[in-house]
């Protein structure tokens, strides 16, 4: 719940800077705030081919 609040502050913070025009001060704190980092996806398993009945390739 921490967290949320702490992100929605830094949004509101950076909303008031850019109204105010202080667009890379707004940036700034935008980009400290922290952003989950991508997963690594798991190896992909190999898809099983799909085909009609009686088609051959």
């Amino acid at each position: 719940m921490k967290n949320l609040i702490k992100k929605f502050e830094n949004i509101y913070s950076a909303a008031a800077f850019a109204e105010a025009g202080e667009h890379e001060t707004a940036r700034e704190i935008y980009r400290d705030e922290k952003r989950d980092q991508k997963r690594e996806r798991p190896s992909q398993r190999p898809r099983k081919e799909l085909r009609a009945p009686g088609l051959n390739k």
